[in-house]
């Protein structure tokens, strides 16, 4: 997934009046303001009433769900068949504008304060999850190399502690 087609399809959300923010590895890259690395894939953050318009843009692209173990009504992948795919991470607003990412019951969220960064993507500026909230979201999960350089990275750009879960990788 390259930069270009990052800002091809954001551009054409923004003409539909479809607010996304981006999020995963391109998020990281947005907020330093350049791209680190090759992403294989663009992560994004969309409410759940922008579902249907966004499905229907992509597929018209030849997007198509793929098949993945962890898929989720409110968290799948869309790929192209070229090697392009977008993971889709859904949520609801709630009246203090947080979203609700999955079943409420489950009290998963992106809390209203990570849904406001913005960052830049070859210069076209872009909303994405705010640098904290990017770094406390990287856990959770196995954690691999990149994500101690993109942890790392914006620690250091935006002054934050790394968190002792990246200790390991110090050395």
């Amino acid at each position: 997934m390259t930069a270009a087609d990052v800002i091809s399809l954001y551009a054409e959300l923004e003409t539909l009046k479809i607010e996304v923010w981006v999020d995963g590895g391109w998020g990281v890259d947005a907020l330093l303001g350049e791209q680190t690395r090759c992403h294989q894939d663009l992560d994004i953050v969309v409410q759940q009433q922008d579902v249907p318009r966004l499905r229907q843009l992509l597929e018209q692209q030849g997007y198509r769900e793929i098949k993945v173990e962890e898929a989720r009504p409110w968290n799948f992948v869309l790929g192209d068949g070229t090697g392009r795919e977008i993971d889709l991470h859904v949520i609801l607003l709630d009246a203090h504008g947080n979203g609700l990412y999955g079943p409420a019951v489950n009290g998963v969220m992106y809390p209203a304060a990570s849904l406001t960064g913005t960052g830049s993507i070859k210069g076209r500026t872009v909303r994405c999850i705010s640098p904290e909230w990017m770094v406390k979201f990287h856990s959770g999960y196995k954690i691999k190399e990149k994500d101690f350089r993109d942890v790392s990275a914006l620690c250091k750009r935006f002054g934050m502690e790394l968190p002792e879960l990246f200790a390991e990788f110090r050395k």
